[in-house]
């Protein structure tokens, strides 16, 4: 069964930092990328981050850009979600989700975590 479980999450001042992180069992880990989402109340839900599953290449959208870092551990089956400086505007419920092919996100993502709450108080 394919798991992907989400933590780390948390209230934070504005300013701040945590660490999330999307522990992944079920699957060949290292065969998919694995993406970052967030969704803020009362609105949809946006990609934020993603990592590949062959060279660590990444993504970000522009709003997090160069306060948020994603990285894997492949040993640990785990991605993280490095978030720096955050930002009111950056609470959110975050989702981890697994690419539905391996190597490539032409069929977009597949499997999806419960959520972990990002709150910043401003």
């Amino acid at each position: 069964e394919v798991q992907l479980v989400e933590s780390g999450g948390g209230l934070v001042q504005a300013g701040g930092s945590l660490r999330l992180s999307c522990a992944a069992s079920g699957f060949t880990y290292n065969d998919y990328a694995i993406g970052w989402f967030r969704q803020a109340p009362g609105k949809e839900r946006e990609e934020i981050s993603c990592i590949s599953s062959s060279d660590g290449s990444t993504y970000y959208v522009d709003s997090v850009k160069g306060r948020f870092t994603i990285s894997r551990d492949n040993a640990k089956n785990t991605v993280y979600l490095q978030m720096n400086s955050l930002k009111s505007e950056d609470t959110a419920v975050y989702y981890c989700a697994k690419s539905a092919s391996a190597g490539n996100l032409n069929d977009g993502m597949d499997y999806w975590g419960k959520g972990t709450l990002v709150t910043v108080s401003s």
